[in-house]
C-alpha cells in the first residue's frame, strides 16, 4: 500500500526589503515502500532456484530447525500453532487460577477442565476406574444383536467403530444428512495391514504387542492372545475397505439409504437400536460411503467370536481414552502412536496436552478470548480486500480459459459469485451451557464434552441449515473449503507471518495467504469440488467435452506427482493428492494474477521483483521438516503432498516462474511448455 502527502502549498515570504516572493513548492515525498517480508537469511545460496526452489528459499531454515523432540514434524504452520498454544495457555491458566469462579460459567469450565487434566496424581490414583462402567457395558453383551446399541453408545463418547458425521445433504443442500464411513481399524490406513514390505510387517508386530500391553494394563485376561485375534479381525476389515482414492470420490461415496432399506445392506445389524441410540432418527436417511465394506462388515461380525469382538471394542475404548488415564496408559499409548507411527522422541509436557484437551472440549470459548486479544480488526479488513481481489482474478482467469466452453464458463462464474468467505472468527459462538465440568473428573469431563458435541450435531437434523457454523476454531492454523455450503474459511491464527504480514509489501502476502485463499477457492473447482454447484449440490454443471478436457489435465498433474519420491521406495500418490494439488496450482496461479492486477507497476524491493516475491512468499510458507515415520504415515493417509512438492511441483508448472528466475532447459525443475499443466 502506498501513502501520499498531497497538497503542499507555496508560502509567501516577505523579504528584508518588504517585497513578497513566491517560493517553489516542496517536492512530494516518494511513495512509502513496505518491507518485502522476505527473510533472506533463511535462503541457501548454494542451491540454485532453477534446480530446487524449495531449498533455495528455505535451505538454511531447514538445517537450523530440526524437528523438536515432542513433535513429528516442524514447519511454518507448526511455529504459528506453537505461538497460539502459548497464548491459549495464558488464557486457560488465568481461568484456572481465578478463585470463586461462578459455577457453570465459561471461566469455571475452562479452568476446571484444565485443573482436572493437570492433576496427574489423581489420574494415577484412579487408573482404569473411570472406564469401568463402559467396560462393563461391553462385558454385558450377551449376543451379537446387542452390538449395534453398544456401537452407538460408544459413538456418543467419541469411540467411532463406525465413523460418521452430519453435514448438508450433497444432493439437497437445504437439509442435513447423516454420513457413515468404513472404520473399525486402529492403524492409519489399510496399507498398514496389507502392504507386504518388512517396514509394515514390523509395524504390525509392534501394533499387536501394543494392543496386548493396553489390554494387560486394563486388567483383561489373555491380553496377547486377544491382541492377536484383534489384529486378525482388523486385517479382515482392512481387506474390505475401499482405497483412499475411491473413498474421496464424491459420487461413488454418495449412496443414500432409507432407514427401512438398511437391513438389506446389513441384515444382521440392529439398525433401529443404532439409529435411536445415536439420536439420528430425524435424518432423511443415511449416506453410506462404502456399501460393499458395510456388507462385508456385517458378515465379518457374524463370523467373529463374540469374545474377540468384545475385546476389540474394549481396545478401541482404551485407545480413545488412554491420553486421559494414568501414566502407564499414557506412556504405552505414546510409545506406539507417538514413537512407532510418527517418530516422536518425547511425550509433550503435560501442560501442552492439557491445553490441547481443553481446546478440544471448549474450543470456541477460548476462541472468543483469543480473537479479542490477538486478532486486530485491520487484519480482517485487509484479508477481505485480498479475498475480493482473488475472486476477481479467478473470474478473469475463467473467462480467459482456452479449454472450456462458454456454457461451462458461465456455470463456473455463477458458482464463483456464490462463494461465501468467512474470515477470522464466527459471527455466532457455540453455546456450551449443556456441558458440566468438574475439577476432579478428567475422563468424565472428556466424555461429557464429546456427548455434548454429539448432541449438538444430531440436533441439527430436521432443522434449517446453520450457515454461521464454523468447523475450525479461530485459533486453528489452517483453512478450509466446504462444498456443501460453498464457503471458504480462514481462521484468525493463520493470518500471521509468513502467511500474512500486515507490515509487508503485498507481493509476499499474495504468495502466502493470497495463494492459500486461492487454494481454498480452487477446491470448489478441483476434481471433486467441481462436481458441486454454487448452491452446494452434487450436480454436474459441465458439458461432457469440457469434463473430458478437465480430466485430461488432471491426469497429467497426477502423473507428475506420482513421479515424486518422498522417501526411498515411497512415492507421492498423485491420484490421492490430486484435489490438493489442483488447489495449490490454481491458488498460486490466481494469486499471482491478482497481485499483477492490483499492482501493475510493482517496485523492486530487497533486490526482488514483484513476481519473484510472490513466488518466494509461496516457498516460505511450506518450509517443514519431517520425521521419516510421520512422512510415511502422511504418504499413506494425508491427501496433501509433502511440503517440498507443494512448492517445487507447483512453480514448475507456472510460466511466469520461468521468466522470474531465468529457468532454462537443463535446469532440474525445467518442464517443457507442453508438459506444464494449467487448469484454472
Amino acid at each position: 500500500m502506498r501513502s501520499w502527502i498531497i497538497g503542499a502549498l507555496g508560502a509567501l515570504l516577505l523579504s528584508a526589503c518588504g517585497k513578497a516572493e513566491k517560493t517553489a513548492p516542496a517536492p512530494a515525498p516518494a511513495p512509502q515502500v513496505r518491507p518485502s517480508g522476505i527473510d533472506k537469511t533463511q535462503f541457501d545460496p548454494t542451491v540454485r532456484p532453477q534446480d530446487d526452489f524449495y531449498r533455495h528459499v528455505n535451505g538454511t531454515w531447514l538445517r537450523n530447525n530440526p524437528v523438536p523432540a515432542d513433535k513429528s514434524n516442524y514447519g511454518a504452520f507448526t511455529k504459528l500453532a506453537d505461538d497460539a498454544e502459548q497464548q491459549l495457555r495464558a488464557i486457560i491458566e488465568e481461568a484456572a487460577a481465578k478463585p470463586d469462579k461462578q459455577p457453570g460459567s465459561d471461566e469455571q469450565k475452562v479452568g476446571d477442565f484444565y485443573t482436572a487434566f493437570m492433576n496427574e496424581a489423581r489420574a494415577d490414583e484412579l487408573g482404569i476406574k473411570p472406564l469401568e462402567s463402559e467396560l462393563a457395558r461391553i462385558d454385558a453383551i450377551q449376543d451379537k444383536k446387542a452390538l449395534a446399541g453398544v456401537f452407538a453408545q460408544l459413538a456418543r463418547i467419541g469411540v467411532d467403530l463406525i465413523p460418521g458425521y452430519i453435514d448438508t445433504d450433497a444432493k439437497n443442500a437445504t437439509q442435513y444428512m447423516v454420513y457413515l464411513f468404513q472404520g473399525g481399524t486402529g492403524l492409519p490406513d489399510r496399507d498398514y495391514y496389507l502392504d507386504k514390505g518388512e517396514k509394515f510387517a514390523q509395524i504390525r508386530r509392534q501394533y499387536e504387542a501394543h494392543i496386548g500391553n493396553m489390554l494387560r494394563l486394563a486388567g483383561i485376561d489373555r491380553p496377547q492372545d486377544l491382541a492377536k485375534a484383534i489384529v486378525a479381525l482388523e486385517t479382515q476389515l482392512a481387506e474390505k475397505q475401499w482405497t483412499k482414492v475411491d473413498s474421496r470420490d464424491a459420487e461413488k461415496t454418495y449412496n443414500k439409504y432409507a432407514f427401512e432399506d438398511l437391513p438389506k445392506l446389513m441384515p444382521n445389524f440392529d439398525w433401529p437400536a443404532y439409529i435411536d441410540t445415536t439420536g439420528i432418527r430425524k435424518s432423511p436417511g443415511i449416506v453410506i460411503a462404502q456399501p460393499s465394506f458395510f456388507a462385508a462388515f456385517d458378515a465379518i461380525l457374524q463370523k467373529a467370536d463374540l469374545a474377540t469382538l468384545k475385546a476389540w471394542m474394549k481396545w478401541h475404548l482404551l485407545r480413545a481414552y488412554a491420553p486421559f488415564l494414568s501414566k502407564p496408559f499414557v506412556d504405552e499409548n505414546f510409545a506406539f502412536y507417538g514413537r512407532v507411527l510418527n517418530g516422536i522422541v518425547e511425550l509433550k509436557p503435560r501442560w501442552k496436552r492439557g491445553v490441547e484437551a481443553t481446546e478440544a472440549a471448549l474450543g470456541e470459548v477460548l476462541g472468543r478470548i483469543y480473537v479479542a486479544r490477538h486478532f486486530p480488526p485491520q487484519a480482517k479488513a485487509r484479508m477481505e480486500e485480498l479475498v475480493r481481489n482473488l475472486v476477481k482474478a479467478y473470474e478473469v482467469s475463467i473467462r480467459e480459459l482456452d479449454w472450456m466452453s462458454d456454457a461451462t464458463k458461465q456455470k463456473a462464474l455463477e458458482k464463483l459469485a456464490k462463494f461465501t468467505p468467512k474470515i477470522g472468527y464466527p459471527n455466532k459462538w457455540k453455546d456450551y451451557s449443556a456441558l458440566t465440568v468438574a475439577a476432579d473428573d478428567l475422563v468424565g469431563n472428556v466424555m461429557r464434552s464429546r456427548q455434548v458435541e454429539h448432541d449438538r450435531q444430531t440436533a441439527k437434523l430436521g432443522g434449517p441449515i446453520d450457515r454461521e457454523e464454523w468447523f475450525m476454531t479461530p485459533q486453528t492454523v489452517n483453512a478450509y473449503y466446504n462444498p456443501g455450503m460453498n464457503e471458504i474459511v480462514f481462521p484468525a491464527a493463520i493470518l500471521q507471518p509468513p502467511f500474512f504480514d500486515m507490515n509487508a509489501d503485498d507481493a509476499v502476502n499474495y504468495g502466502g495467504i493470497g495463494a492459500v485463499i486461492g487454494h481454498e477457492i480452487g477446491h470448489g473447482f478441483d476434481d471433486q469440488g467441481s462436481k458441486y454447484d454454487g448452491d452446494g449440490n452434487l450436480r454436474s454443471w459441465w458439458t461432457e467435452e469440457d469434463r473430458k478436457r478437465f480430466e485430461a489435465r488432471t491426469r497429467a498433474l497426477i502423473a507428475q506427482y506420482d513421479a515424486y519420491e518422498a522417501l526411498p521406495g515411497h512415492h507421492v500418490n498423485g491420484a490421492f493428492t490430486i484435489g490438493e494439488n489442483i488447489g495449490d496450482l490454481g491458488g498460486l496461479s490466481i494469486a499471482l494474477k491478482a497481485y499483477k492486477m492490483a499492482h501493475p507497476d510493482s517496485p523492486v524491493i530487497d533486490g526482488f521483483t514483484g513476481e519473484q516475491r510472490v513466488f518466494i512468499g509461496w516457498a516460505q510458507i511450506w518450509r517443514r521438516n519431517y520425521k521419516d515415520e510421520n512422512l510415511l504415515q502422511r504418504l499413506k493417509s494425508d491427501p496433501h503432498a509433502p511440503s517440498e512438492f507443494r512448492c517445487n511441483g507447483i512453480v514448475r508448472n507456472i510460466p511466469e516462474w520461468y521468466h522470474a528466475f531465468d529457468v532454462k532447459p537443463g535446469d532440474k525443475l525445467y518442464l517443457a511448455p507442453e508438459q506444464r499443466v494449467k487448469i484454472w
